[in-house]
C-alpha cells in the first residue's frame, strides 16, 4: 500500500473520532501483527513458486532460452564485426596488395591513355575475371568516346571555307539556305 502523509493523517484523525483515544493503541497494534502476517504469506507464497519452478526445471529452459537468444550464438558477433569493418573502410585508401608469387606478371595489350587509366584502377581493386572483362569494356567505350570528342572539338576549330554560305533567316524566325547561283528552281 502506498499512502501518502497527509492520507495517513487524515486516517488517522478519523481513526481518532471513531475509534477513540483509548482503543487507537490496541487497533494499531492489531493492524500491524495483520500487516506481518500479509507480508509473511506473500515470503512463503514466493518462496513456494520458486520452489515448484526449480522442481519443473522452469530455470533451466530459461537459461536454456538465454543461451539461444545470444548473439554470439548465432554469428552475429561476426555479423556485427564485418558491419563495423565496412563503416571504417574508406574506398579512397588503397587496397591491400597481394604478395608476389615469384612469377612473372601478365602484360596487357597497348590501351589508350584513358582506358589505362581506368584499368589500372580496375586492377588495384583486383576484380574477378567477369568484372575486369566488363571494366576493360567500359573502359575501350570511355576512349572511342573521348577519341571522337576530341575530333570533334579538331573539326568545330578548323576554319570555315568561304564557299559554304551561312543560313539566312526567314522573316518567321526559321532558317533557310540560299540557293546556289546557276541552278533553276526546275532543275
Amino acid at each position: 500500500m502506498d499512502f501518502s502523509w497527509s492520507e495517513l493523517l487524515v486516517i488517522g484523525i478519523v481513526a481518532l473520532i471513531f475509534i477513540g483515544p483509548k482503543d487507537l493503541p490496541g487497533m494499531f497494534q492489531q493492524f500491524g501483527r495483520f500487516m506481518a502476517k500479509v507480508r509473511a504469506m506473500g515470503r512463503e507464497f514466493s518462496r513456494a513458486m520458486e520452489e515448484a519452478a526449480k522442481e519443473t526445471g522452469v530455470k533451466e529452459v530459461a537459461a536454456d532460452l538465454k543461451k539461444v537468444a545470444n548473439p554470439k550464438s548465432m554469428g552475429l558477433d561476426a555479423v556485427k564485426s564485418a558491419a563495423d569493418k565496412f563503416e571504417k573502410w574508406d574506398p579512397l585508401k588503397p587496397a591491400a596488395k597481394p604478395a608476389a608469387t615469384g612469377t612473372a606478371p601478365l602484360t596487357p595489350p597497348p590501351m589508350p591513355a584513358a582506358a589505362a587509366a581506368v584499368a589500372s584502377a580496375a586492377a588495384a581493386a583486383a576484380p574477378g575475371s567477369a568484372t575486369a572483362a566488363l571494366a576493360e569494356t567500359v573502359a575501350a567505350k570511355k576512349a572511342a568516346a573521348a577519341e571522337k570528342a576530341a575530333a570533334i572539338r579538331a573539326a568545330r576549330e578548323a576554319p570555315v571555307s568561304a564557299a559554304a554560305e551561312p543560313p539566312t533567316p526567314k522573316r518567321g524566325g526559321r532558317v533557310r539556305k540560299k540557293a546556289e547561283s546557276g541552278t533553276g528552281e526546275g532543275a
